[in-house]
């Protein structure tokens, strides 16, 4: 992976946090203007997959973005909004984490 790609993939996983924190900040108290700023930070989020999506291939972009949100997301929701899981849910977490990084080492360990 480039510098760039890494800044870039970075980029759009503070970009989609904070839309997501604002996600719930509306669900919390909706408003116009929570939900605009909402809109317009998961909207430059897809803006910046694209390209990352060009340079690293479909499948590898969105599968390292997945991974990262899943496990970020869920640090913010725990951490600051208070949020609780289940055993059952955090066993579903840990499970699409290891799918995620399946799919992603899958062609490398593969010999592809």
């Amino acid at each position: 992976m480039s510098l760039s790609g890494f800044a870039q993939l970075i980029a759009s996983t503070v970009i989609f946090l904070l839309a997501a924190t604002g996600a719930k900040s509306w669900a919390l108290a909706p408003s116009i203007p929570k939900l605009l700023l909402t809109l317009a930070l998961y909207s430059l989020g897809n803006l910046i997959m694209l390209r990352l999506v060009r340079e690293f291939g479909m499948a590898s972009a969105f599968s390292l973005s997945a991974v990262i949100q899943l496990v970020a997301v869920n640090v913010i929701a725990l951490a600051f909004f208070g949020e609780k899981l289940s055993l059952v849910q955090s066993g579903g977490i840990v499970l699409a984490i290891v799918a995620v990084g399946l799919i992603t080492l899958g062609p490398a360990a593969g010999g592809q």
